[in-house]
């Protein structure tokens, strides 16, 4: 699948916004412990990834009801669905000047009950982008950070009518925004995301 940019300027891949708010002194003190340890930009982006992860847990598989949309809300309160983990590890690459994207895929539900979109993020490394997801693994997820094809949490089933999006956004999609904005918690959040564009 061919990844396309929503817009030219790759400038915009390293934005922040009220989403995506990687100037918060949250996100800042979190990507410098990470930075510690690392020797480059790839180890750096490889522990971010980790770290949101396995650090912070998946809010359905934690049975946490909070919702968390703000990078730096999910990293204060390690909690959040895959969209928010994806938006906590955006901010998490931006604050150390990765492009990163949000990308989507959209999936059935765990319960055969329709389909969602799923939020992960791409980054730019070696003039390409590569997407990773640190939705959180669990028994039958085992995704990884990977610039050498794609280590997934899910591969679409286009006969289920499942689809991996193309496009990469460099701010999060706003029906996405939107649906968690007013979500008073997650059950009512699984009710209310679009499962399309």
């Amino acid at each position: 699948m061919e990844l396309i940019q929503d817009t030219a300027d790759l400038s915009a891949y390293l934005d922040a916004d009220e989403v995506i708010d990687h100037h918060h002194p949250v996100v800042r003190a979190t990507a410098a412990r990470l930075a510690e340890d690392v020797a480059d930009s790839y180890g750096y982006a490889r522990a971010a990834y980790e770290f949101v992860r396995d650090r912070v847990p998946h809010s359905a598989d934690a049975g946490d009801p909070r919702v968390t949309w703000r990078a730096s809300d999910v990293l204060a309160l390690r909690t959040g669905i895959c969209h928010a983990k994806a938006h906590a590890l955006a901010a998490l690459l931006r604050a150390e000047d990765i492009p990163t994207a949000l990308c989507y895929q959209r999936l059935t539900h765990d319960d055969g009950s329709g389909y969602v979109l799923h939020g992960l993020v791409a980054v730019r490394f070696r003039g390409a982008w590569h997407r990773q997801d640190p939705r959180g693994n669990k028994p039958g997820v085992d995704a990884r950070f990977s610039l050498d094809g794609e280590r997934l949490a899910w591969v679409p089933d286009p006969a289920s009518g499942e689809a991996d999006h193309p496009v990469l956004y460099a701010a999060p999609h706003p029906a996405v925004v939107g649906a968690m904005k007013a979500a008073p918690d997650r059950p009512h959040l699984w009710r209310t995301l679009p499962d399309a564009f």
